[in-house]
């Protein structure tokens, strides 16, 4: 048997391989249809990839998913992004894609899905801002089973940048990271339900235990006004 490649020989032709396997199960979950990741694994080494080992073949799977994610597209949810995805190989990812009508969407554009937010307020952290995004001043209700808001991504990433990783409500660093940044939850202090802004002035980056105080603690109320003390942005509503 021929020995493995190592992942950083891969060729542009194995990452279009992997990229057309890759866009397929995602059109498939997005359509709401089932497919089995390791089978798909298995026929790919059986034919484009004869040399790649069934792990080598996973992690380039995430390699894409991280590719996805900075080009504000959603990825395939049973393969998380990977880290440092290599220069060379992600340029190979994105050609591929782009080949394939996979284009990168617009991160600024406001949303009411919490998993997109999230993804789109990560990718604009990563960015300078040249000035303090505008927000919504009004946010409009989406149609869900629940009261949803549509909200601005650029007032989350830059409410937590503002942060640089610590909570404005305790000063104690975020307590983990996600997407390879400080992870802080973003509190409207006037809450959106009582026609609370979703721009700057009305929001603050807090840790998790801080955002429940907010909301639940017997202090919630004291602790709100020393937020409006501590955080000089913040403009009363």
């Amino acid at each position: 048997m021929s020995e493995k490649k190592k992942d950083s020989d891969w060729s542009v032709s194995e990452i279009q391989a992997a990229v057309d396997t890759y866009l397929k199960m995602l059109e498939l979950e997005l359509a709401g249809h089932p497919f089995n990741k390791a089978h798909e694994n298995r026929v790919l080494r059986a034919s484009a990839l004869p040399t790649r080992t069934k792990s080598s073949v996973e992690f380039r799977m995430q390699n894409i998913s991280s590719v996805l994610a900075t080009m504000d597209r959603q990825p395939i949810k049973g393969y998380p992004p990977a880290k440092n995805v290599g220069p060379k190989v992600e340029h190979w990812i994105r050609d591929a894609l782009a080949d394939r009508g996979v284009q990168p969407g617009n991160p600024t554009v406001p949303t009411a899905d919490e998993e997109t937010l999230e993804r789109r307020a990560a990718a604009l952290q990563k960015l300078e801002f040249k000035e303090p995004p505008k927000g919504i001043k009004k946010p409009k209700k989406a149609e869900n089973s629940r009261t949803v808001f549509v909200r601005d991504p650029g007032v989350r990433a830059w409410v937590r940048n503002e942060a640089n990783g610590h909570c404005e409500g305790c000063g104690e660093p975020a307590p983990f990271h996600k997407f390879d940044l400080p992870f802080l939850e973003v509190h409207h202090v006037k809450p959106l339900a009582d026609k609370g802004s979703d721009q700057i002035t009305n929001a603050v980056a807090l840790c998790p235990n801080c955002h429940r105080r907010c909301h639940h603690s017997n202090d919630r109320e004291a602790f709100t006004e020393k937020l409006y003390q501590r955080v000089k942005r913040l403009v009363a509503e």
